[in-house]
């Protein structure tokens, strides 16, 4: 193995480890530029907003997104997710897809959903 794929796997597993791994990094939202801090709480996925792009979004700073989201399988975890400008709750998915990217999926109904794809932040 190169010394780049042990670092990948590090990560990965520091991300999809257990309860003892505080803290998973900051992701950035593709469509709005903003970025989200996604942390352990209580043995479960937590995440808020810590940055935004646009000024006018500078009220949703300190919001959560997503509170105690239950790991659900390899790198997944499911909970509600909460949109941070209309505060509205979809039911939610987070995967890891690999050390720099995570897909986050938002669902109405659990038949009409939107995925996004996030990179973290360097």
């Amino acid at each position: 193995m190169t010394k780049t794929t042990v670092l990948a796997a590090c990560v990965l597993l520091g991300f999809a480890g257990a309860a003892s791994a505080a803290d998973y990094g900051v992701w950035e939202r593709p469509s709005t530029g903003s970025h989200v801090h996604f942390y352990d709480c209580g043995g479960k996925l937590c995440a808020k907003v810590v940055a935004v792009k646009d000024d006018a979004r500078k009220g949703e700073i300190g919001k959560m997104i997503m509170r105690g989201a239950v790991k659900s399988g390899e790198n997944t975890w499911k909970g509600d997710l909460t949109d941070a400008g209309t505060g509205k709750v979809y039911s939610g998915t987070v995967t890891l897809q690999s050390a720099s990217a995570l897909s986050l999926q938002g669902c109405i109904g659990g038949f009409l959903c939107q995925t996004e794809s996030w990179t973290r932040v360097k």
